[in-house]
């Protein structure tokens, strides 16, 4: 059952993504593009993320468990460190540089272009030299 409800959730994510526009990194581009030629339409899609994001926590964790585990999995820690700070400003680079983050990038990988290749090649590369470094500090 884990497995289904997480090809369900990915399909529904999928479509929200294609749906809202941030499939188009040029739509993308120009939300971000706040000092230029904005276009404000994605922060629609963040509100609405933002909204049912809280409403959804507090709802689903009133429960004792979840519907399809035994336990809910959580993040433990809090703190701030160089890798999450050096992650999240790659992340956002990337971002920033492409139009894409990762998740739409993958929705729109049926329109294969050679801008969405190239981004998904250098996200794919960012992953296994991350994963070399994270076993090379013995983490």
């Amino acid at each position: 059952m884990k497995v289904v409800m997480g090809y369900i959730a990915g399909l529904l994510f999928g479509l929200g993504v294609a749906v809202s526009g941030m499939t188009d990194p040029a739509r993308v581009l120009g939300f971000l593009d706040v000092f230029g030629a904005w276009d404000p339409t994605l922060m629609f899609v963040l509100g609405g993320a933002v909204i049912t994001n809280f409403i959804g926590y507090r709802v689903v964790l009133r429960r004792e468990y979840p519907l399809f585990a035994g336990s809910f999995q959580l993040p433990e820690r809090s703190d701030l460190d160089a890798r999450l700070i050096g992650g999240a400003a790659l992340f956002g680079i990337g971002w920033g540089l492409s139009g894409y983050c990762p998740g739409p990038a993958i929705a729109s990988a049926s329109g294969m272009t050679l801008p969405l290749a190239a981004m998904l090649l250098a996200m794919a590369l960012g992953w296994i030299v991350s994963q070399r470094m994270v076993r090379s500090a013995g983490r």
